[in-house]
């Protein structure tokens, strides 16, 4: 990734490790613009105040490489996106003074919002906000359906398609009932013009018609007169005046003359006029049939006009023309049916509704016995991540509970024998709870966890998650904060655990944390002329790691015992990671986080 004019960050490429990267450095230096970066290329909010004093824009261009056949591969090709040349895919954000922003892929233009959709199978970025939004019996909900997977999501979307029919037929029957005096009359009005459509009976284009049809017969002694003045002029007068040949006895002389004259060049004249001749001869025939079809009728006349009132009167009322009231009246038909507001059409939505009713509890059900099931093994999983995290004798449970309802309550459906509201998600609410050591009560996290407890909790949590995630690469902005001593090396075991099966960055302030690391950066702040800050950040060789880790010990690294100190870290992280890297070691620390709902394994790395 490289990031260019963002916060105080001047311009600075980052290598990220496939395994565990760590980001570190002083407070202040940065660190966090990594974090800001990532959401940038992930579709994330655009703030001009992130943009570097002095400078135009701010960038930030990612490379990520696809797995074949994958959701993030389809995204881009549906976008348009061409993969470089060694098959990865450049993602490039551009933010301007302005506030406005660009996004690229691939080389193509594209909105951000696919941006965003490109992030959600390729990144999964976990801060402070995080756990604070975790807290949410919404979210807790969410998180035990993340974990739970396809036992859960099967059953929820048909329950979600269930619902929505039968909220559907909830609404219809009380619209019916609480307005069917309103619907009556609306229903009456719709019957009169029904029936008074229906008696005219118009036909489609009628009145189109009747108007040609009425101005042809109103004026048929004028077009008579026309029509037999120019049938004269092309074919002569009836009697054979010679004095009135009339146009085809004029063409007729015309070719006599000229087949008369040995000269080829008006010989080559004669089949021309023969033409004009036949096409004469049409016309005049033509003219003939109009003359015997007009005749002056003034009882069809009469009846023309009668009918034109008839229609009058509908498109004065319904719309402008006949085919605007034959379609007013095949939308009155389609309304009418809905207002049937009779004992037998309110009894027969009714019954539909109690039968999606009993459908819907019946899919309830099965979410609930999901996510009951899901919750015991996502308690279990996130108490045994507490084992190592300093917190051995505490336990965490996750209740699932139905969202009780009074049965006169709008969205109330019966489960089980007990009325629950039936939510989008289902009829369940979801609250996960802390047994801070045996003989405590479970209480609501937010309320039975110290601050540094909460965090480990949450970070416990985030864990077992991303352990279970199925996107590749796994982001943690100081979710470690709180947590010291003991426990910060368990943090740090676990996430080079995680590293394992995920890309995994990590923006920490802990030592013991970034012991872990397969890659090690640091943002470094230098002050320059004229008092103007920069960062950079750089890739820390094995005696530079020493060094930062001694200054992360609360600043001994010009001191022999600080860089002791972090030797013995590097020393016991290698050991834990080379430990790790064993099959028998693997089966018995990866504890019950390591298997999914279902007894599935988890997925191997992805890029």
């Amino acid at each position: 990734m490289r990031i260019k004019g963002l916060g105080v960050i001047d311009e600075a490429t980052l290598h990220l490790h496939p395994g565990l990267t760590v980001v570190t450095g002083e407070t202040g230096a940065g660190k966090t613009m990594v974090v800001t970066g990532l959401h940038l290329l992930g579709g994330g909010r655009a703030e001009a105040s992130r943009i570097r004093a002095g400078a135009g824009r701010a960038v930030v261009e990612g490379r990520f490489r696809l797995a074949r056949g994958g959701a993030a591969l389809r995204l881009a090709e549906d976008a348009g996106a061409e993969l470089d040349e060694d098959g990865s895919l450049i993602a490039v954000r551009t933010v301007g003074v302005d506030g406005r922003s660009r996004a690229h892929l691939g080389g193509r233009s594209v909105p951000v919002g696919v941006l965003g959709e490109l992030s959600e199978v390729l990144l999964a970025v976990h801060g402070q906000n995080d756990q604070l939004r975790l807290l949410r019996p919404a979210e807790q909900r969410a998180v035990l359906d993340r974990f739970a997977g396809e036992a859960v999501a099967t059953p929820l979307a048909e329950y979600r398609q269930v619902r929505a029919r039968w909220l559907a037929v909830v609404a219809e029957l009380t619209e019916r009932t609480e307005r069917s005096r309103e619907l009556a009359r609306e229903a009456d009005l719709l019957k009169h013009g029904l029936a008074e459509i229906a008696a005219v009976d118009p036909q489609p284009g009628e009145d189109a018609e009747l108007v040609a049809e009425a101005r042809r017969l109103a004026d048929a002694d004028q077009l008579r007169e026309l029509a037999t003045g120019a049938q004269v002029a092309v074919s002569g007068a009836a009697d054979g005046d010679p004095d009135a040949p009339g146009a085809l006895g004029m063409v007729a002389a015309a070719r006599r003359l000229l087949g008369a004259s040995d000269d080829p060049a008006l010989g080559e004249l004669e089949p021309r006029l023969a033409e004009a001749a036949t096409l004469l001869s049409d016309v005049g025939a033509e003219l003939g049939g109009y003359l015997d079809r007009l005749e002056a009728d003034p009882a069809r006349l009469e009846r023309v006009l009668a009918r034109q009132a008839e229609l009058k009167q509908l498109t004065r009322k319904y719309a402008a023309d006949v085919d605007g009231v034959l379609a007013w009246a095949r939308q009155a038909e389609e309304r009418l049916a809905g207002l049937d507001t009779s004992e037998e059409a309110l009894a027969a939505l009714a019954a539909r509704r109690d039968e999606l009713a009993g459908e819907l509890a019946g899919f309830a059900e099965k979410v609930t016995a999901a996510r009951t099931a899901a919750a015991g093994e996502l308690a279990e999983a996130v108490t045994a991540e507490l084992a190592g995290l300093a917190m051995p004798h505490a336990r965490i449970e996750v209740v699932v509970r139905p969202h009780e309802a009074r049965p006169e309550e709008a969205g109330a459906v019966r489960v089980a024998g007990r009325w629950a509201h039936a939510g989008q998600d289902g009829v369940d609410e979801v609250e996960l709870r802390l047994v801070p050591h045996p003989g405590a009560p479970a209480l609501p996290v937010h309320k039975g966890a110290s601050g540094g407890e909460l965090s480990r909790v949450m970070l416990a949590l985030e864990v077992v998650l991303a352990d279970s995630d199925p996107v590749p690469t796994l982001v943690f902005d100081e979710v470690d904060a709180g947590v010291g001593g003991r426990a910060a090396v368990e943090v740090g075991r676990r996430l080079a655990r995680l590293a394992r099966t995920h890309q995994v960055v990590v923006v920490t302030h802990l030592p013991q944390v970034a012991a872990y690391a397969d890659r090690h950066l640091v943002v470094d702040k230098v002050v320059g002329g004229a008092g103007v800050t920069r960062s950079g950040v750089r890739v820390l060789d094995d005696g530079q790691r020493v060094i930062e880790l001694a200054r992360m010990l609360a600043g001994l690294d010009s001191t022999e015992t600080g860089r002791a100190h972090a030797e013995e870290l590097l020393a016991t992280a290698a050991r834990d990671k080379a430990g790790a890297a064993t099959p028998s070691s693997v089966a018995a620390g990866s504890g019950s986080a390591a298997r999914r709902p279902g007894g599935r394994p988890r997925s191997g790395r992805r890029d």
